[in-house]
Order: structure tokens, then sequence, then C-alpha cells
């Protein structure tokens, strides 16, 4: 047993609303570079839909992930070193600029160089390629735009016609997607150069911009084509994780921002030695198994003797013993990986969505939260259950099923314990939980604080409360290379590192029961730079100065 530790995040799907304040905010802070305008590292997809970049999950086309061969053995679907080395100047199996979306700008000069005019002059769009004028067909969130396009889904194609039918009488549902440092990444395994790297400490796949050729054979490996290639700079650039953060225990930017609070963050240990096993099982419908079956349990004495053999820190194993990743995959059993059937082994589970269906059975004139009502309505009502596992368990229905009738039985045991009520443990029972265990869910998934959703343990234990501070740049950032000079872009100078609220005061706030400050504690010091000019110093940068002797 090889005892490893991998930081895995957890999206409910039932609390996201589509707002993409994880997107905007990743893409303020990691892509704010020349050549990184179609690049978005988070982003929310409309379902049914046909995804970013334009129909990424249809692997008979792109040859993404891995696949078993005759004798069982896991290979690239897009061939071996010889078939890379035969299309190493020439691979077809690649989105081209239009499946991503011909970046834009608008023509901003107009409207401060127009005269004056009886009509409100436009910004027209204008292509970041060509800088001619453009009509703009296509982008990220396209689907959004469009409240869905069922046609072109990869996943509703390969359903019954029966499911495509029922999309009619249904809702859409939005899925937040970031990289998902998988555990048996088929990007790393892609890269000629070796750029491409999975860390030992925490799982974070990375790119090495020295070693990077942009070669782009990681862009074909991915099946999920969360790895960009920058065309300004001849690199591939893609999700950190927001190691900078998460090194200092603090939240990837997009689960810091997002509005929801739909998104966990927990450490999980795992046996490297079952992973290769593990992905190659023959069934696609065994893999979601056989994926929880590498996980390992953190309170299990051997797999900590082991751990701490292999150089797992104890603030480490503690971590993992809290996560509330490991929670929702095994104590609760409602988390799921995004497409296992590409046997990369996604380390990004997702909740699948279960509402509206209160309010559409109360339209019927039934009880909405009825716990008989909502089991039989799973099989009729909201997304059809064929199409969640067509995305989360290589198609197989019952696991997905499962996972409704426990949100649906968390629900019916939360309105009778909210109305005062004996809530009827055969509920809970028939589901495989007991009252607490139902609470308990609840309590994570509903009301969670913030340090219950995110469970990130120190990459160095002797780093301090003001160690963020030291990790402000972009990770992309090195002398020479391809990273942010400034705040706005690449001419805009090298900020002075300003801590303008440290994490540390933004837990307290997130943490504390109270309005203001508890008696006794000295005020957070907290700084508005919005409304700075640049000029001298913003209020409430340094304390006040008290006033000595000598000036009274």
């Amino acid at each position: 047993m090889r005892v490893m530790t991998q930081l895995a995040m957890v999206m409910n799907l039932d609390k996201c609303i589509g707002c993409h304040t994880c997107s905007v905010t990743c893409k303020q802070v990691w892509t704010n570079r020349a050549g990184t305008e179609y690049v978005w590292f988070n982003n929310v997809e409309t379902r049914p839909g046909q995804g970013y970049p334009r129909r990424y999950e249809d692997q008979d086309r792109w040859k993404g992930g891995w696949e078993t061969d005759r004798r069982g053995r896991l290979r690239l679907r897009a061939g071996g070193r010889f078939k890379k080395l035969a299309t190493i100047f020439a691979n077809p199996l690649m989105p081209n600029i239009r499946d991503y979306y011909e970046p834009w700008t608008y023509d901003y000069d107009t409207l401060f160089t127009a005269p004056e005019q009886e009509h409100t002059p436009v910004a027209r769009p204008r292509s970041l390629i060509s800088g001619r004028p453009m009509k703009v067909e296509w982008s990220a969130n396209w689907d959004d735009d469009l409240a869905g396009d069922p046609s072109p889904d990869p996943v509703l194609q390969s359903v019954s016609e029966q499911v495509k039918l029922e999309f009619e009488k249904t809702f859409m549902f939005f899925l937040p997607r970031i990289c998902e440092h998988c555990l048996n990444p088929s990007c790393v395994a892609s890269c000629p150069s070796g750029a491409l790297y999975k860390r030992s400490e925490d799982g974070i796949v990375l790119v090495d911009q020295d070693r990077c050729r942009g070669w782009r054979m990681c862009v074909t490996g991915c099946p999920y084509k969360k790895v960009y290639f920058n065309h300004r700079t001849g690199k591939a650039e893609k999700c950190t994780f927001c190691f900078p953060r998460v090194e200092v225990g603090i939240p990837t930017i997009c689960a810091e921002t997002c509005v929801g609070r739909l998104r966990y963050i927990g450490p999980v240990l795992y046996d490297a030695d079952r992973v290769a096993g593990a992905a190659a099982v023959p069934d696609e419908r065994d893999l979601v198994e056989a994926q929880k079956s590498v996980l390992l349990d953190p309170e299990d004495p051997a797999v900590q003797e082991a751990a701490r053999e292999s150089g797992v820190r104890d603030d480490w194993l503690e971590a993992c013993r809290r996560s509330p990743v490991h929670k929702l995959i095994f104590e609760y059993g409602v988390a799921l990986p995004l497409h296992p059937e590409y046997r990369t082994m996604p380390m990004v589970w997702y909740i699948p969505p279960l509402s509206p269906v209160v309010d559409a059975l109360g339209r019927t004139g039934h009880d909405g939260e009825d716990a008989g009502n909502l089991f039989g309505a799973i099989d009729a009502l909201r997304i059809p259950v064929d199409y969640l596992a067509g995305l989360f368990t290589a198609g197989d229905p019952a696991p997905v099923r499962e996972v409704l009738r426990k949100l649906a039985a968390m629900r019916s045991h939360m309105r009778e314990v909210n109305l005062g009520r004996v809530p009827d443990p055969a509920v809970s029972a028939s589901v495989g939980m007991t009252p607490p265990l139902i609470e308990s869910m609840y309590r994570l998934l509903a009301i969670a604080e913030y340090g219950d959703r995110y469970v990130i343990p120190l990459a160095d234990p002797d780093q301090g409360p003001g160690s963020e501070e030291l990790n402000t740049g972009c990770g992309l950032d090195f002398a020479g290379g391809p990273g942010m000079d400034g705040p706005f872009g690449e001419a805009s100078g090298r900020p002075r590192p300003v801590a303008v609220e440290n994490f540390h005061a933004l837990r307290h706030r997130q943490d504390t029961d109270e309005l203001g400050e508890p008696p006794g504690r000295r005020p957070a010091r907290r700084v508005n730079l919005l409304n700075w000019d640049g000029k001298g110093l913003p209020e409430g940068l340094f304390p006040p100065r008290s006033r000595s002797r000598d000036d009274s």
C-alpha cells in the first residue's frame, strides 16, 4: 500500500444558479494575460447543451482519455508514443478556434471619437485575431444564452429517444467545471516533453512552463478539454486549483466567491498502487465503485500507519478525517465523479440535481415533500435519470437513483423536523441511513459553516497567519515567462503586496455568529481600495497614529 494525499472538490448541483461568478473571478485572477481570451479554467455549462469547448464529450471524435486493449491494459485513446511522433507537427484530434470561439473585443474607440448625433454610437465587436469587425456566433456561455440546446448534446444523443422527448417537459440545470486533477491523468501521459506533472504532496496537476514546448498533445489527451493553449506564448495553461491559495489554507477562488456555497474542498487518502488496476476494470459501469475502492478510510489505523510511513503528516491525516469530500462520497454516499468512463479517475465530484421536483409535485395537487411522492417522482420528473447516469456513472442509473432517493429522504425528514413533528424513521431507513445521519448530511449541504466546507491543511506547517501575503503573485509569473506583469495586464506594472483582508480575518468573519467583533478582540483591519485614487495612503491601511504627550 502506497498512501498518497489528494485535494478534491465536491459540487452540489442542487444549489448552482448559473450566475457564473466562479468563472468571472477565476478569469480575473488567472487569465489577464494576452493570448488567454478564450481560456476558461472554470466555466458553467447549461445542460442539456454542447459544453465548452463545443462537444468536448464526443470522444469518438477527439480520442481523449484512456481505453483498454484486448489484454485489458490501459492505453491512450489517441495512441501511444509512435502515433504521437507521427502526428506531432499536425495533430487533427484537437478542437479548433471555432469550437472555443473566435476571441473578440469591442470598438470602444468609436464611443470616444464619434461626433455628436441623434443616436447613441455602438461599440461593435472586433476580432482579436484578424482585427476586423465580426459577428459573435459562439462563446463559452452560449448554451446558457439559449437556455440550453439539446440537439447537439453528446450525452443526450447516447440515451434513448424517450429521454430526449422528456426534456421538453423538464428543466435545465447548470454544471460548473474545472480541471478534474485526476488520479490517472491522461494529459500527463500524453505530454511528449513531460511538462505536465501531478504533485505528490496534494495531487494537483500543473504545467511546468519552462519545459512546455507547445506540442498540444495534452489538449488532445484531456477528455474534459481543460488544458488550453496560449497562442501568444506558445505554452499550455490550465486550472491550477489555485495552489498559491490552498498551500496556505485558503480555498480556491471559484469556491471562495461561489454565491450558492455549493463547493466543498478537502483532502482524501488513496492507494497509488491500486489506481492503474481500478482504471482498467473491464465494465465501464464498475468504474465508480472501482474509483471509490482506491480511496482509503482515514479512520483505519492500518491506513494511518501506512500514511505516516509514506510521509503524510499528522495534520493532513486529521484534515482527511474531517474532510467534507470524504463524508459526501462515503459517509453520505451522494457524490459521483464526472464521466468515469474516461478512466482518468477524476477528483472533482458532483451531487446530482433533484430540485425543483417539490414545486412540480405541488402543482399536481400532491404533497411535494412527502417521502412516498418524492420517491415515486424520481423516475418521472426533473432531469431524466438516464441522462444523469450518462454524466456521472457511465450510463448506470442505479447509483444516480440511489443518490436522488437520499436527497428526497432528506427533504422529507427535515420538513417534519422544521414543522415540529416526529420524523418517521422508516423514511431514512428506506435509503440506508439513520435520522441523525440525515440531519448531519443536511447541516453539511444546507447550513455548513466556512470551516466545515473547506478543510485545507497547510503545505508547510511552519507557515504563519501572514504567509498568504507571500503568494500574491500569479502562479505563471516568473522572469521572462508568460505570467502577468501587473494586476490589469502586461503593461500595468507590478503591484505592491498589500493584503486587503487576510485569510484569517476573513475566516473569523465567516465563522462568527456575531455581527461585530467579540468583546476584547482587536477589530480586524480592513482596507477599501476600490475608492482609492492611488495617491497617499488609503484609509485604514495603517492603524491611526496615537497622540503623544508632545502633541497634546
